[in-house]
């Protein structure tokens, strides 16, 4: 499972114009699942997202969690993350999870991560999105499961 973190100050995703998720002081996740990914990569996700220090502290110091300062997330699926494009110029997704499985998976990460006590909003999985944030430092993390990164 991977996942690209910002921290922002507001962000929002719209599905034909619509406004389907947003959220102000928080996280913007773009969430990937891959072909082998299973619960236990789930779990991994939701307590790296949840407790990650990059929210600063009293000293300017990056040592707060989402969970610490009572940030909200937005959710948003992203299968183009497993996007491969070591081999010539157009990205190959054999990597990425079939959206059945996928879809289950993400829906796993989202309960998971409101069982932690927090606030999310989602896009539509498999749904044409545009997605708005305004990036908070810019503070951007990418996570993998598989600790490939």
């Amino acid at each position: 499972m991977r996942s690209v973190v910002q921290r922002v100050k507001r962000a929002s995703v719209k599905v034909k114009g619509e406004t389907v998720g947003e959220i102000s002081s928080g996280l913007l996740v773009l969430l990937g699942v891959g072909l082998k990914d299973q619960e236990a990569d789930v779990a991994w996700m939701v307590d790296k997202i949840s407790g990650l220090r990059i929210f600063e502290d009293s000293t300017g110091k990056m040592n707060r969690s989402l969970l610490d300062t009572g940030g909200e997330i937005l959710l948003v699926s992203q299968f183009t993350l497993y996007g491969d494009c070591r081999s010539g110029k157009r990205p190959g997704f054999s990597a990425a999870s079939p959206p059945e499985r996928a879809k289950i998976l993400f829906e796993q990460a989202e309960e998971g991560l409101r069982t932690k006590g927090l606030h999310v909003e989602t896009g539509v999985f498999q749904a044409e999105m545009d997605v708005e944030l305004v990036n908070d430092g810019p503070v951007t993390i990418l996570l993998d499961s598989e600790k490939t990164f």
